[in-house]
């Protein structure tokens, strides 16, 4: 991690400048890397798999690649947060639209819809998840909530259970 970062000695930054870049020390988060190894995949639902990179609880936020090992799916669910996703290898869609997401194909999804993820091919996807996933049944009864901190107890909890060391690096 990069901390304590001033500017150079012979720097042409004004003293309000070197001021304000020294305020990162006092109240700021530290850059991050991971290699591969810092984080591993566990399972969620059916043959779907995560690899978290990041629990952001100050903005309930959860930074992973979901892995479809096989054509699979999630089931319905609904976001109360903006979703971003960028597919990573595979393919994968929503039922109820008319798209499907190759490799290299950016999404945007906005808040407050119900639909159901399925992969046809398999699919490694890095999905950036802001605030809480909401899990519905056929007839639109909810099942399930989880957000960030949800998120992170099922990785933590396999983690325990697996002898995986959890990376407390990953939270944010």
């Amino acid at each position: 991690m990069l901390t304590n970062i001033q500017p150079r000695p012979n720097s042409a930054m004004s003293e309000d400048d070197k001021r304000v870049l020294g305020r990162h020390d006092q109240f700021g988060i530290a850059d991050l890397y991971l290699n591969e190894t810092e984080s591993v995949f566990h399972p969620w639902v059916g043959d779907v798999w995560l690899k978290p990179l990041r629990f952001d609880v100050r903005n309930s936020l959860y930074v992973t690649i979901l892995w479809a090992k096989k054509p699979s799916g999630l089931g319905r669910h609904r976001h109360r947060g903006p979703v971003t996703a960028y597919t990573l290898e595979g393919s994968w869609r929503y039922e109820e639209y008319d798209w499907v997401a190759q490799a290299g194909d950016f999404v945007q999804e906005n808040p407050g819809v119900i639909h159901t993820l399925t992969s046809d091919t398999g699919t490694k996807v890095l999905f950036f998840v802001q605030g809480s996933l909401e899990f519905y049944d056929e007839e639109d009864k909810l099942t399930e909530t989880q957000d960030v901190f949800g998120f992170m107890d099922m990785y933590i909890r396999y983690c325990e259970e697996n002898g995986v060391p959890f990376n407390d690096k990953l939270v944010f």
